[in-house]
């Protein structure tokens, strides 16, 4: 693994599919500092292969992709802490990822307002790319 890895999320990836948009995407792939997970990849892989984007897949694909190690403990933990401060309608999927970031000390790159909201109450880094 590289000194630094971004694991950028799905709502990134759509976005830059779909208009190229963040291009500081491509900046951090030439420099080897972006990584999936197996929720990533699958929730973008079946639409990328519909639309028959085989480059966007296979670039994809060939990324490091993170393993997961769920603790389903922690998740209910994060969940309970989200639901006391009023934070509603937070996926599995996104408790899944938070703990990975937390866990092996990834930077997450992600349009998904809750994950703002998580870092007030959790330490792991967001990467705020510069002007978008």
């Amino acid at each position: 693994m590289s000194r630094y890895q971004v694991l950028i999320d799905s709502s990134v990836w759509v976005s830059y599919f779909k208009n190229g948009q963040p291009e500081v995407i491509d900046r951090l792939i030439l420099e080897d500092l972006v990584c999936v997970n197996e929720i990533i990849f699958t929730e973008l892989a079946p639409v990328l292969q519909k639309q028959n984007e085989m480059s966007a897949l296979e670039g994809l694909a060939a990324l490091e992709r993170v393993p997961l190690n769920i603790d389903w403990e922690i998740i209910r933990k994060y969940q309970l802490m989200n639901l006391q401060n009023g934070i509603n309608h937070v996926g599995i999927p996104d408790l899944i990822i938070l703990q990975q970031v937390i866990d092996q000390k990834l930077t997450l790159f992600s349009f998904d307002k809750h994950f703002r909201l998580m870092q007030d109450h959790l330490n792991f880094d967001l990467f705020d790319p510069p002007s978008m």
